[in-house]
C-alpha cells in the first residue's frame, strides 16, 4: 500500500463594501459584478453627501420634535383616536407568542410549563430598572450607571462622538470594542423589561422602557454617532423595540406622547436601513439579511407607516433571494461559521413564522430549504446538545428572547419541531421558553403533539458546508473541511482547515478555541483564528489562509480544502481530504488528512501526509477543551481528563516517539469572555514527504486503562509492520 494513502484498516463582512475594489476581489468575481459595484458605491458617495447636508440642517431639531410619517388615513387621526386605533386593530398580526394578553401564555401557564423561568426573567428585569445592570455577551453584569451613556463601551469605558455615521473610526487601537457598544445599544433588554411586564402587569417595568428609549433618543440623533454607522444594528434595535412595544400596548404608561415617540423611532430605522442596505454587488452576508429582516418586520407590523408596503415587498423579495444565495444545498450558511449559521437561523425561522401569521406567502422551496438548515443543526450538535464552535462566533442572536450561550442552539431546534411538525428535530420534551413567547399556547400544544424521535442522528456529510459528524452513541468527532466562507470572500472563517473536535463520555476534549473578540485586541483577534490555536497541522509557522493584523474581517482563500472520500456504515466511517494553504512555501506542501472511526473498537484513527519536497517543520496540535487536564506522558502520550468524572481522551502518536510539548493556550465560549486551557503540540523537523499518525481513544471515568493498552499495542505493531 502507498504510504501517502495509508490509514489502517466586525464589524464583519458588512465592510467589504467599504473596502477598496482590490482589497475586495477575493473568490470568483465577473468583470460584470465588478462595473456593478462601482457604479454603486458611485452612488452611495452621492447619496452621503446630500444625507449630510439634511442632517446638518435638521441638527437643531429635538428628538422630541419628530414625527413619524403616516399615511393619510392615519395622519388625519387625532393623538388620542390613533392610541385608540393600536390597541384595537386585529391586523397586522405579531407572533402568537407575543400578540394580545388573551392569546398569549397565562402566567399560571408559564409557572407550569417554564418552573422558574418567570420568577427569573422578573428578578432581572428588576435588576435592569433598579440597578442598571444586565448581562452582556461573555462579560457577564455589567453596571451602566444611574444615567445610561448610550456612547460608551461599556467593556472599555470608552466613549464616541456624534459626528456623521460614515465618519465614525470603528477601529480605535485604544481597547474599545465597537461590538459591544453596539451589542447595548441593540436594546435586547428593553425586550426582557416588556417580558416581564406581559407577566406581571407592572407599570414600574413600562416607565423604565419609556424613560431609557427616550434619553436613547436625545444622546442618539438619527445618522449621528456609532450607533447609526452600521445599517444591520439600526434594524437589530427596530425589531426588538418592535416587540416590546406590543408587549407594553396595554401599558397605562403608553400615552399619545409616547406613542408618537415609538412611532418616530420606527420610521426613523426603517428610513436608515433603506437608505443605508449593506448590499454589494461582490458578496453579502448576515449583515445584509439582517437589513431586509428589520424591512421586513417594520413594514408588516406598522403598515400605518407611509413606506411600509415598499418595505415590506422590497424585504419579501430580498429575503428569498439571498436566502438563495446565502444558504448552501445541505442547509448549511455560506459564512463557514456554526455561530452565523445560528443567527441566520433564527432570523429565518422567526421572519417566516410572521409572514406565516399575516398570510404573507413563502414558497415551499424556501420552507424545505428552512428545513435543511434546521436538519443541519440537528446533525453537528453534539451528544449534550451543544454546537461545535466552527469560524465566528460573537453570540448575536435575532430577536433574543432568553440570552443563549453562543453553542446553545438546540432552542432553535425545538422551535422548528413546533412550526413543522418534525419529530427529529425534538430533543426533548421540555420546551424552551422562546418557544413559548414566539409560538404561543398553539405552538405550545403544537410541539407537545410531536413525537420524540428516540434514535439518536448517524454520522453526516455536508459536502457544501464542508462539515462532517463521525460519531456513534456518546462517540463524537466534527471534522472541519469548509472554505473561507462566502464563496472565498470569507470574513467569519478561521484557519482551522481538517481540524477535528472531539466528545466522548459527556465531555467535550478537544474543542475550537472560539473567537474572544473582534476589534478591541487585534493581536488576539488573529491568534484565536489562526491555524496555531486550531486542532490541525501548521507547517513552518505560516498560515493556511493569508490574514493581516491591521484587517480583522479579511481572510484569504489559499487554502480551498476538498474531501477526497467518505464513507460511513455501521460499523466505520471514513474520511479523507486536503488542502493547499502550504503551496506559498517556497517548497509547497499539501497537506492530506484521513480520520478512519471504528466504531467497534471505539477510536478514532487520524493520518496526516505532507507531501512536497524540502525540510520543513511540521508542528502536529490538539487543543484541549477548557476544565479538561491535559498531560504528556513519558511514553509520548497525551491524556486529557476531565476532573470531574474521570473520562478521559488518550491522544496516542503511531510514528512520533517524542514527548510533545503542552502549550499555554485561550479559549473563549462568549465574545468577551476567556479561560485558560492548553494545546498538545508535536514538533517534527524533518523532510517531506512525511506520514504521521495518532489514534485518539476514548475512555470512561471507570473504564480500566489496559484495555486501550491492548490496542495501543496492536496499532502501534500494526503501523511498524505498513512502515516497513
Amino acid at each position: 500500500m502507498n504510504k501517502r494513502e495509508s490509514i489502517l484498516r466586525f464589524h464583519p463582512s458588512s465592510l467589504i463594501p467599504h473596502l477598496s475594489i482590490a482589497r475586495a476581489l477575493r473568490g470568483d468575481v465577473s468583470a460584470a459584478s465588478v462595473l456593478r459595484e462601482t457604479w454603486r458605491r458611485g452612488r452611495v458617495a452621492l447619496e452621503s453627501r446630500r444625507e449630510r447636508a439634511r442632517l446638518k440642517r435638521a441638527s437643531g431639531v429635538a428628538a422630541t420634535d419628530a414625527s413619524a410619517r403616516l399615511r393619510p388615513e392615519f395622519a388625519a387621526l387625532s393623538p388620542t383616536q390613533l392610541l385608540a386605533h393600536f390597541r384595537t386593530r386585529r391586523a397586522p398580526r405579531f407572533p402568537p407568542g407575543l400578540e394580545t394578553p388573551a392569546e398569549r401564555l397565562s402566567p399560571l401557564w408559564w409557572r407550569e410549563f417554564f418552573p422558574g423561568e418567570s420568577e427569573q426573567l422578573v428578578a432581572r428585569a428588576h435588576h435592569i430598572s433598579d440597578a442598571h445592570r444586565w448581562p452582556l455577551l461573555g462579560f457577564g453584569e455589567l453596571e451602566l450607571g444611574t444615567e445610561i451613556n448610550w456612547l460608551r463601551d461599556p467593556s472599555s469605558g470608552a466613549c464616541w462622538s456624534l459626528e456623521y455615521h460614515g465618519d465614525v473610526k470603528l477601529w480605535r487601537g485604544d481597547g474599545s470594542d465597537v461590538r459591544v457598544l453596539w451589542e447595548l445599544n441593540r436594546l435586547a433588554h428593553l425586550l426582557t423589561l416588556g417580558q416581564a411586564y406581559a407577566l406581571t402587569g407592572d407599570e414600574k417595568f413600562s416607565g423604565e422602557f419609556f424613560r431609557q428609549l427616550a434619553g436613547w433618543r436625545t444622546q442618539n440623533p438619527t445618522g449621528c454617532g456609532p450607533n447609526w454607522a452600521c445599517a444591520m444594528e439600526v434594524a437589530l434595535r427596530a425589531v426588538n423595540l418592535l416587540a416590546a412595544f406590543q408587549l407594553f400596548l396595554p401599558s397605562t404608561q403608553l400615552d399619545e406622547a409616547n406613542l408618537r415617540m415609538l412611532l418616530a423611532t420606527f420610521d426613523e430605522h426603517g428610513q436608515h436601513v433603506r437608505r443605508h442596505l449593506e448590499f454589494s454587488h461582490l458578496a453579502t452576508s448576515n449583515h445584509y439579511l439582517s437589513d431586509i429582516a428589520g424591512l421586513l418586520w417594520l413594514g408588516l407590523l406598522l403598515p400605518e407607516l407611509v413606506d411600509a408596503r415598499g418595505w415590506r415587498e422590497f424585504a419579501r423579495r430580498e429575503m428569498l433571494r439571498e436566502m438563495d444565495k446565502q444558504i448552501l444545498a445541505d442547509g448549511a450558511d455560506a459564512e463557514s461559521s456554526t455561530g452565523y449559521h445560528r443567527f441566520v437561523l433564527e432570523l429565518l425561522l422567526y421572519s417566516f413564522t410572521l409572514c406565516r401569521a399575516n398570510d404573507v406567502e413563502i414558497e415551499d422551496r424556501y420552507w424545505r430549504k428552512l428545513r435543511r438548515m434546521l436538519e443541519y443543526t440537528r446533525a453537528y450538535l453534539r451528544p449534550d446538545r451543544r454546537a461545535p464552535l466552527v469560524g465566528d462566533t460573537d453570540g448575536g442572536q435575532f430577536l433574543p428572547l432568553r440570552k443563549r450561550a453562543a453553542d446553545d442552539h438546540a432552542y432553535v431546534l425545538a422551535i422548528g419541531a413546533a412550526v413543522l411538525q418534525e419529530p427529529h428535530l425534538k430533543l426533548a420534551d421540555d420546551p424552551p421558553a422562546e418557544l413559548g413567547w414566539l409560538l404561543g399556547a398553539e405552538g405550545l400544544r403544537a410541539y407537545q403533539s410531536v413525537r420524540r424521535a428516540a434514535a439518536p442522528p448517524p454520522s453526516a456529510a455536508f459536502a457544501d458546508a464542508g462539515s462532517y459528524i463521525l460519531r456513534d452513541g456518546d462517540l463524537y468527532l466534527h471534522f472541519n473541511a469548509c472554505g473561507a466562507g462566502l464563496g472565498g470572500r470569507g470574513s467569519h472563517g478561521h484557519n482551522d482547515k481538517l481540524s477535528v473536535q472531539v466528545f466522548a463520555h459527556g465531555v467535550s476534549f478537544i474543542a475550537d478555541p472560539g473567537t474572544f473578540v473582534y476589534t478591541a485586541d487585534l493581536r488576539a483577534r488573529h491568534l484565536f483564528r489562526s491555524t496555531a490555536y486550531h486542532s490541525t497541522v501548521e507547517v513552518d509557522e505560516t498560515e493556511q489562509n493569508t490574514t493581516r493584523e491591521a484587517e480583522p474581517f479579511v481572510i484569504g482563500d489559499e487554502a480551498r480544502p476538498r474531501v477526497l472520500r467518505w464513507e460511513t456504515t455501521a460499523e466505520r466511517d471514513f474520511v479523507l481530504a486536503e488542502h493547499d494553504g502550504y503551496h506559498s512555501l517556497r517548497e509547497p506542501i499539501t497537506h492530506r488528512r484521513a480520520i478512519l472511526f471504528d466504531k467497534r473498537a471505539k477510536f478514532w484513527l487520524v493520518e496526516d501526509a505532507l507531501t512536497g519536497a524540502g525540510t520543513h517543520t511540521f508542528r502536529f496540535r490538539f487543543h484541549a477543551a477548557p476544565r479538561v487536564i491535559a498531560r504528556a506522558r513519558p511514553d509520548a502520550i497525551v491524556e486529557l481528563r476531565d476532573p470531574e468524572t474521570n473520562a478521559r481522551l488518550l491522544i496516542v502518536p503511531l510514528d512520533a516517539r517524542e514527548v510533545p510539548a503542552i502549550e499555554p493556550r485561550s479559549a473563549s465560549s462568549d465574545y468577551g469572555s476567556q479561560h485558560e486551557t492548553h494545546s498538545a503540540c508535536w514538533a517534527i523537523r524533518a523532510r517531506a514527504p512525511l506520514l504521521a499518525a495518532w489514534a485518539l481513544v476514548p475512555l470512561a471515568g471507570d473504564e480500566d486503562e489496559n484495555t486501550s493498552t491492548r490496542l495501543i499495542e496492536e496499532l502501534r505493531e500494526t503501523r511498524k509492520r505498513e512502515a516497513a
